[in-house]
């Protein structure tokens, strides 16, 4: 698994105060497509917060049923890749939060059942939906879209460094289905 840190001020796992765990989940097809959530002019992965009574393929599961209404079977899924973040003074001063996502991919040709989607109220106010983009254009895309409306909670600039980290693993066939 690849790990990526964030340190800035070199904060020690002593330090920290909080520890929030994230999933992302890169869903792709046997068309050679990623399947993305957009809301609010920003394009996501699939996932969220990993609750208190949840291990971490749970997480992936409830996340991916809720946003994009799949329902995996048990899959034997291990992360490609983990962004662990160390921060100091955040959310306030005084507390200082590591911030732990683990990444996924889960290739199915499953189609997202809406009916089964479980949207929170930020998603639908921002008009939340789901796009299939070809994998060979993910890039350009996340890009394309950043030049138009900005990338001010780098959502982008992550999921641009995720996707070349499974594409190299892809091409070094280090990702197995």
């Amino acid at each position: 698994m690849k790990k990526l840190i964030v340190n800035r001020d070199n904060l020690k796992e002593e330090d920290m105060t909080e520890v929030v765990k994230r999933v992302k989940v890169l869903l792709t097809n046997s068309n050679n497509e990623i399947l993305l959530g957009y809301s609010r002019n920003e394009y996501q992965f699939p996932g969220g917060h990993v609750e208190e009574t949840e291990n971490l393929i749970d997480t992936v599961k409830r996340e991916v049923m809720e946003e994009t209404g799949i329902i995996l079977q048990d899959e034997n899924i291990e992360p490609f890749a983990c962004n662990l973040g160390y921060y100091k003074d955040w959310p306030e001063v005084g507390k200082n939060r590591k911030i732990e996502i683990y990444y996924y991919e889960i290739k199915t040709d499953e189609k997202p059942n809406l009916e089964n989607t479980n949207y929170t109220e930020n998603e639908k106010k921002g008009n939340f939906e789901l796009k299939y983009i070809n994998l060979d254009n993910v890039e350009k895309e996340l890009l394309d879209n950043a030049n138009e409306y900005g990338d001010p909670h780098g959502i982008t600039k992550e999921m641009i460094e995720l996707f070349k980290i499974y594409k190299e693993l892809k091409q070094d066939n280090s990702l197995e289905y």
